[in-house]
Parts: C-alpha cells; structure tokens; sequence
C-alpha cells in the first residue's frame, strides 16, 4: 500500500508538516522526513502505532493529545494546541511543526485551520489552501466546526519577522 506523501503547509511565521501514522517498522522513514523540515516537534492526534524514544533522542518532542476520528478536538486540546503554537514559534522563528493522524486526512488539518484561523486567516481561506494541499482533507462535520469556530485572535500576538532591509 503506498502512503501519501506529507504535506508542508507554511502561512506567514508558521511551518507545519502533516503526514500519515507511522509504525516502528516506518519510523526511521518518518525521521528523515523530520529531520529535513528541522522539525522538533511532533502532535499524534491518534493511537499510538509507534515507541517515541528514537524521536525523543534526536530532539523531536511528541504529544499525545488523542481525540476520535473524524471530529474536532476538545477545548482542552486546542487551547493546548495554541499555547504550543506561541510557545515554539516565539521561541524558535522557523521552526517546523509536525501533526500526524491515522491516515493525514482530518484530525491533523483540523488543528492546522485553526492555527491558520486564529493567525488571522478566514475560514473559507484556511479550508481552501488545505484542500489544494491535500485533496479530500476535511470532512462535513469538521468543516462545520471550523465555520463556526470563533477565533480569539490568540496567534496574532505572535511578531511578524521580515526581512531586514536597508535604506540608502
């Protein structure tokens, strides 16, 4: 069976990398692909499939915040999804953050919309640029979620780091 490739998905500051469940046998695949986005840290949104402690000693941090396939994330898992997000990206400009499901259809990019949301981004929009990344991502009950998700601007706080230029 092959596997999707992983998506890398990038608005403003924030870079995510959203891939498929890995097992212990698909693990050291996984790593490499971690490692070339310089990826530290790592969200399984599902039941473990795999041991943590090769991400673990080469510097890749894994949550566990499970909820069930197909739905949105509890308040407690999106609130802890946030203070990740401002945690990492002000401490770590650049920084690439992985999210993973069972299958890198739903649970994964329903967390990336609303870090895309609460980035200040519309909801229609958030949606759009998923779906030109990952055809089929989301489904109705989850985009229902995101439509009426209501923002709370929680990511905007986060510096916008440009380019130093300089005038002569």
């Amino acid at each position: 069976m092959k596997r999707a490739e992983p998506t890398f998905i990038e608005y403003m500051d924030m870079k995510f990398l959203l891939m498929e469940q890995p097992t212990d046998g698909t693990i050291n695949i996984y790593l490499e692909e971690l490692n070339r986005h310089d990826v530290k840290d790592l969200v399984r949104v599902c039941e473990p499939t795999y041991k943590t402690d090769m991400l673990e000693r080469n510097g890749i941090r894994v949550y566990d915040w499970q909820f069930s396939d197909g739905s949105h994330p509890p308040t407690c898992i999106v609130d802890a999804w946030i203070e990740l997000l401002k945690t990492r990206f002000q401490e770590e400009p650049g920084c690439c953050i992985a999210v993973h499901c069972v299958a890198g259809l739903g649970r994964s990019y329903i967390l990336v919309a609303l870090a895309l949301i609460e980035r200040g981004m519309k909801y229609e929009d958030a949606v759009e640029l998923i779906r030109t990344k990952r055809r089929g991502a989301l489904n109705a009950r989850q985009l229902t979620y995101l439509e009426q998700y209501r923002s709370k601007s929680r990511l905007n706080l986060m510096p916008v780091r440009h380019k130093q230029c300089i005038l002569m």
